[in-house]
């Protein structure tokens, strides 16, 4: 299984704890299993939480394509003041410590806007995270008009990984970055392109293979 680069120093250090206090245990025993079990665990949970899957799937200019893993928590009609600058379709995912947390490019296109904002860590699931919680917004110039991707930190997170630049080709499906123990991504697509949304809340998505909308020709 490929692995996210970020995730090799917290798995080396997983792995050394959890080989080290196994030592222990083999040598002392007693009450130094306990210990020598939960660090294993973590060190296995390390390799799952770091994974990086090849995601083949839909692909084409008329596909909106999961940035994400996880839940959609939500679907709403927005106003989004930052790139779209218009009425928006805003699809929210919520990604647990269990899903792959390695986010993709929902369409081809060119990237036109990275800004970073410091903020709060409130839990990603809440509708104020979208606005209070510290998050990455990458704006995508697409075939069908202007998207956004949003990642956004929450209580567990505290590092947004964003790969791209402004002036970077954007391709669908491909890596666009990640963030690390627990989080959220948003897409926001405008009105004016007339996407028709094919998830709904509480459905569970794929990163770079599940649909989650398609744009009327």
């Amino acid at each position: 299984m490929r692995m996210a680069p970020e995730g090799w120093p917290f798995i080396a250090i997983g792995w050394a704890l959890a080989a080290l206090s196994t030592w222990g245990a083999l040598r002392w025993g007693g009450w130094l299993w306990g210990p020598a079990g939960a660090l294993a665990l973590v060190a296995m949970w390390l390799l799952v939480f770091f994974r990086d899957p090849a995601r083949p799937g839909p692909r084409g200019d008329v596909y909106v394509i999961a940035p994400a893993d996880g839940k959609i928590v939500s679907v709403a009609e927005v106003e989004e003041p930052m790139f779209l600058k218009a009425r928006a379709r805003r699809v929210s995912i919520f990604m647990n410590v269990l899903n792959v947390h390695v986010n993709r490019y929902p369409v081809t296109g060119r990237v036109e806007l990275v800004h970073y904002n410091p903020g709060k860590f409130l839990h990603a699931a809440a509708e104020k995270a979208s606005l209070d919680n510290e998050q990455s917004s990458i704006g995508i110039a697409g075939p069908h008009g202007p998207v956004l991707v949003r990642q956004i930190a929450g209580q567990i997170a505290r590092r947004i990984v964003t790969d791209t630049k402004p002036g970077d080709p954007a391709m669908q499906g491909e890596r666009l970055g990640m963030i690390r123990f627990g989080s959220r991504v948003d897409v926001f697509l405008p009105l004016s392109a007339r996407p028709v949304i094919k998830v709904v809340p509480g459905e569970h998505v794929l990163a770079g293979t599940s649909i989650l909308a398609v744009y009327e020709l």
